[in-house]
């Protein structure tokens, strides 16, 4: 019997026995794949030495883009026509008789509204207890805002020299779920600046 009926088939049938030809050779002669012991979740998803602890006692991320401290903001209208707020005069050392603080941020995209909040704390401050709540504000973020600030008013006594932290909280609150990080500055009469 000779070969002559492969010639008489259609050239489908005929690709079609070519392809199953070639796939039945490459598995048989192909090495099995190896057999590895069962892994816990842990083990392959979530590595603890992967994992980068999140830094409560630094500036916020997560949902910030960006977050500065500032003498001012202004506003920009931005590339999508929407109102920007951006930064004037970015820096950690202010005068004592600076009248409020500006934290200006940038937001990454979110999907409700919500606060965001600063609260104000002396953290190196001489006479004032650290633990004492020295001013605070708040802004709320609305669905479509892509940026914000806190303005940080002065105390009623004035803004004594030292170094004071800021806790930013996010949410419809402040709780102990709700802070994101904490921003630093000094109150200083030395007027030279930090580059």
């Amino acid at each position: 019997m000779g070969f002559g009926w492969i010639e008489r088939l259609p050239w489908g049938i005929l690709l079609w026995l070519v392809i199953l030809h070639v796939s039945f050779t490459q598995t048989a002669f192909a090495d099995p794949l190896p057999l590895k012991k069962d892994l816990s979740i842990p083990e392959f998803q979530n590595r603890t030495e992967d994992a980068k602890p999140y830094d409560f006692d630094a500036p916020p991320q997560g949902m910030f883009r960006s977050i500065t401290l500032a003498e001012g903001f202004d506003e920009e209208l931005g590339f999508r026509r929407t109102h920007e707020i951006v930064p004037l005069k970015p820096t950690e050392r202010f005068q004592p008789d600076t009248a409020g603080v500006f934290i200006v941020f940038q937001l990454h995209q979110h999907y409700q509204g919500f606060q965001v909040f600063g609260r104000c704390y002396p953290e190196a401050v001489e006479g004032l207890d650290p633990k004492t709540l020295v001013s605070q504000d708040s802004m709320y973020i609305a669905l479509e805002d892509e940026s914000g600030y806190l303005k940080i008013p002065s105390p009623p006594e004035g803004w004594k020299p030292g170094r004071y932290k800021v806790e930013i909280h996010a949410g419809e609150q402040v709780n102990e779920m709700s802070l994101m990080g904490t921003m630093r500055f000094t109150i200083t009469t030395d007027l030279t600046r930090l580059p």
